[in-house]
């Protein structure tokens, strides 16, 4: 085995998991694995030339971005695909979009069902937007990095990142009952009103 096949033997064991729950989180499981294969093939034929100009987990993201980007837009895209869940099993969970975690048996139902319900509605917003949050609130990337992934200048993508939640933010609150507090019962969708009703 040359340098070169065992750098990539060592980045796929190393990234794999990681790339495919990205990826899970963007397609939906049902696809992520043959993405994944899809983009190690491109890692695979692409190594030689990678000069190091980025992190390899950068590199990495940005190829997996444009091959999901790639899934969307074609024929086989499922806008309703579920996203991984974000949470952990346990009740050390934090959630992504709150900073806090349940403290009992009754505040973990209603922790997960809203982090359900931000999930769906994430699902609804162009794939621009998606992209951005999974990224940053999902997968932890910092701004230099959010921006090499998605090959805008870092101030471009703090637009886009924010740009992003402010219309999730309008989206839950017209269509979802949010909330996460001790005791609170889990969020419930808004009844949907018709056109020249008051909301």
């Amino acid at each position: 085995m040359d340098d070169l096949e065992a750098e990539f033997q060592e980045i796929h064991t190393a990234f794999r998991p990681r790339i495919q729950r990205y990826l899970g989180r963007l397609v939906g499981e049902s696809e992520a694995e043959d993405l994944t294969q899809e983009v190690f093939a491109k890692v695979h034929q692409a190594l030689a030339g990678f000069r190091g100009d980025a992190k390899i987990a950068t590199w990495l993201y940005r190829i997996a971005t444009n091959a999901a980007l790639d899934r969307l837009r074609g024929s086989s895209a499922r806008r309703d695909a579920p996203l991984e869940d974000t949470l952990e099993e346990d009740a050390e969970a934090v959630s992504p979009w709150t900073g806090e975690s349940p403290r009992s048996p009754e505040s973990q139902v209603a922790f997960q069902a809203m982090n359900e319900c931000i999930r769906e509605f994430i699902l609804g917003l162009p794939e621009s937007y998606r992209t951005v949050l999974v990224l940053a609130d999902l997968e932890g990337l910092p701004d230099r990095e959010l921006a090499e992934v998605l090959g805008v200048s870092r101030e471009a993508a703090k637009i886009r990142l924010h740009r992003a939640r402010e219309r999730l933010k309008r989206e839950l609150a017209g269509g979802c009952d949010l909330s996460w507090r001790e005791g609170d019962a889990p969020c419930a969708r808004k009844p949907a009103t018709k056109i020249g009703e008051p909301k």
